[in-house]
């Protein structure tokens, strides 16, 4: 694979594809680049109804992502059977739950002598990505969660959910999920796309699996530390970024997520304008928002500063001139706050943040 990057030369990515061998199956894994000294390597999972390809593909080939791709090696991890020409998994076969596929990852990072990740799950590979980090921590040293839900089905939803599979095809329901009712109805090339993708280049059986698997997924059970509550509240020790589009149907299960999650080590951004997938509908924004993640874990210091970080800039210093100090807004630790055109950090005093994009 051959990049360019900003300064428009070219580097060259190595590729390798393996089918790992795991206690639930073999998982089809892509690692693109070589793991770098001690950094972690980027490794991703998809949502139900994509696979690695459509899921990252338009973020990872986009420009801005070639910066990071020079200090980063990226493991892509496709669910089982989920690849691109998967053949129809065996009926002696029993598709792993959430809880088994989280554990099919750390035999993924032995295979490829990996010590330390950086996750990016989309909805049903958030929710792996999240169980991955809660069993092994020290494996895991960020995670970008975009389209999260740390609950389990409930009750309403699993009846929409088999009304709406009896009177609609599978292609029809991953849409749903995947796309909220304004995409839907106007956005209708996209749709078209992802409809293509869902029926040609997934194996409908083995989705059929993998769906089933994530609608019967149990409640993550994390609580949001208390100061001076109990000290081994169930959460997550790694820094974690939230993602999601304001027009996405996951809106409510990502806010409900974030106010489980330890706020001295999250941040919860919702992109404005933005669908049910921000890595392809706004991938320059969402790079941007992963870039200033990354460098918040100390990785990547000299990153070139972009559209976001002098819109940055420029809002800081006029928020100065109406306030005089925006020290005020960052002390506001427990209270989501909304900025417009701003890139997302953590603010001074390291607490969660909301920041919605509007530039």
């Amino acid at each position: 694979m051959v990049l360019e990057d900003s300064e428009s030369s070219v580097f060259e990515l190595d590729i390798t594809e393996d089918d790992v061998e795991t206690s639930f199956g073999r998982v089809h894994c892509t690692m693109k680049g070589v793991p770098k000294g001690n950094c972690p390597t980027i490794l991703t999972f998809h949502d139900i109804g994509l696979n690695h390809k459509s899921c990252f593909e338009s973020m990872f080939h986009h420009k801005d992502m070639h910066e990071i791709l020079q200090h980063f090696a990226v493991c892509h991890v496709d669910a089982p059977g989920q690849q691109e020409g998967a053949s129809t998994l065996s009926t002696d076969y029993t598709y792993p739950s959430m809880d088994q596929l989280s554990e099919t990852l750390p035999m993924v990072l032995n295979h490829f002598g990996l010590k330390s990740v950086i996750g990016m799950g989309v909805g049903a590979g958030a929710n792996i990505l999240a169980r991955f980090a809660l069993k092994h921590p020290d494996m895991v040293e960020g995670l970008v969660l975009i389209n999260m839900s740390t609950q389990a089905e409930g009750f309403m939803d699993w009846a929409a959910q088999k009304i709406t599979s009896w009177t609609h095809a599978l292609p029809d329901t991953v849409i749903s999920h995947l796309f909220g009712k304004e995409e839907i109805h106007n956005n209708h090339e996209l749709i078209a796309t992802f409809r293509q993708l869902i029926t040609n280049n997934i194996n409908q059986s083995n989705l059929q699996q993998f769906v089933k698997s994530y609608k019967s997924r149990k409640d993550l059970e994390i609580e949001r530390p208390v100061q001076g509550g109990n000290v081994n509240t169930k959460t997550l020790r790694c820094p974690a970024l939230l993602i999601v589009g304001d027009n996405s149907p996951a809106v409510d299960a990502v806010v409900d997520s974030n106010s489980r999650m330890n706020p001295t080590t999250t941040t919860f951004l919702k992109m404005a304008d933005c669908g049910g997938l921000p890595q392809v509908d706004q991938p320059g924004k969402l790079i941007e928002a992963f870039k200033y993640f990354i460098q918040g874990m100390g990785y990547m210091p000299s990153a070139s500063m972009t559209r976001l970080a002098r819109s940055r800039t420029a809002s800081n210093s006029s928020n100065r001139t109406r306030s005089g100090t925006t020290d005020e807004q960052r002390g506001r630790s427990h209270t989501d706050v909304s900025m417009e055109s701003a890139c997302v950090e953590h603010s001074s005093s390291g607490h969660s943040v909301s920041v919605e994009l509007t530039c």
